[in-house]
């Protein structure tokens, strides 16, 4: 049954194609008969009960056929809805994300991302590497919001200082950084000695002052449904009237839920990706859109490349973490990277001004 399953995908078990899959362990079908696709595909391969040479086009191939929500699996309805009962009833704690992710170690994150430590999607537009793409997604960022000389910017989840670093350097910003990964606090002081750049660990609900520009990249992630309204409503009391604010966030179109099984169990656990309509119901009684930008795709080159640098690394990182890690962030990485490749995933920037510009908006690419 799994076997003509994947067949539907071009995908062969014991095939000679880069993205065909090499059973090593029978286990690899029995977890499909009592768990959700993509959980028991990323917790077999963590397991090392199959390879494939392309793990990333063989996740771009089962999405592109709609694998990933076709497959039913066998376990009893009646489990299955006592755990979404369980799971609603508990608690969500606001700092597991930081806990269990950011603050794994700086040294994972150094190993595997650009020269400036920017954890979210590159502009690649006429990028040759990712340091290259990385500067010119800051400052894209940057030009979108009309950034000048003296600004005071608020960047939400603003992590390693990446952003608030370039905006202080390049731009002549002051901007406060709030991030609740102690880790990042750490490394993004130590960064930004000497610049005009305050990094605060600290909820984003908390933050009280008047900013002419805030900025969220890659945050907007761990927010939740149940939060997006608090959330406009605190950039809303923090930015000055006549300000722009810029959201930058994965999403899925047409539909909105928490993140794939694996990933929420075991990458990014409480998080959950928007939908648009999400967001506009989110934002509509207080910002006006000025300017929706999607280039989705530039995250497929974006996570092949920490993929590049991470398994190049490993060598130094393999003692402190493990080959169970090893094989659990690979296929985080190259699955993430098939998602976006079969355009499941987007990643929108999007500009908003609080009662609109006079004039318009000039969009800027």
């Amino acid at each position: 049954m799994v076997r003509q399953f994947l067949k539907t995908a071009d995908i062969e078990v014991g095939g000679k194609h880069s993205w065909d899959i090499q059973v090593k362990n029978e286990n690899f079908y029995r977890r499909f008969l009592h768990q959700e696709p993509t959980l028991a595909f990323g917790q077999s391969y963590m397991a090392g009960e199959w390879e494939s040479e392309k793990i990333d086009e063989a996740a771009a191939k089962i999405i592109k056929a709609n694998l990933h929500n076709n497959f039913k699996s066998n376990k009893p309805w009646l489990q299955s809805i006592k755990e979404k009962v369980l799971s609603l009833g508990r608690k969500k704690d606001p700092y597991i994300i930081a806990k269990r992710h950011y603050d794994l170690g700086n040294d994972l994150f150094k190993a595997m991302l650009d020269k400036r430590m920017v954890y979210t999607c590159g502009y690649w537009k006429e990028a040759q590497n990712l340091d290259e793409a990385q500067e010119a997604k800051l400052d894209l960022v940057c030009r979108k919001i009309g950034l000048q000389k003296g600004m005071k910017v608020l960047d939400i989840g603003g992590g390693w200082g990446s952003f608030a670093i370039f905006a202080a350097q390049k731009y002549g910003a002051y901007v406060v950084n709030v991030t609740i990964s102690k880790e990042q606090v750490k490394l993004a002081d130590e960064r930004a000695k000497g610049l005009p750049v305050e990094n605060r660990l600290q909820d984003y609900r908390d933050v009280n002052g008047q900013f002419d520009r805030i900025v969220s990249l890659g945050m907007f992630e761990h927010v939740r449904a149940e939060n997006y309204l608090t959330f406009m409503k605190v950039v809303d009391k923090n930015l000055k009237p006549g300000g722009l604010f810029l959201l930058h966030t994965i999403g899925l179109d047409g539909k909105s839920g928490t993140s794939a099984s694996f990933l929420g169990k075991y990458i990014f656990p409480n998080s959950a990706l928007p939908s648009l309509e999400q967001i506009n119901r989110a934002f509509q009684d207080t910002f006006v859109l000025e300017d929706l930008h999607n280039f989705g795709t530039d995250y497929d080159k974006t996570l092949m490349a920490w993929f590049s640098n991470f398994d190049k690394n490993w060598p130094g990182l393999r003692d402190k973490y493990g080959e169970q890690f090893y094989r659990m962030w690979k296929f985080y990485l190259l699955s993430c990277a098939g998602a976006f490749r079969a355009r499941y995933l987007q990643l929108w920037q999007i500009v908003f001004s609080k009662k609109g510009l006079p004039g318009g908006y000039q969009s800027i690419r």
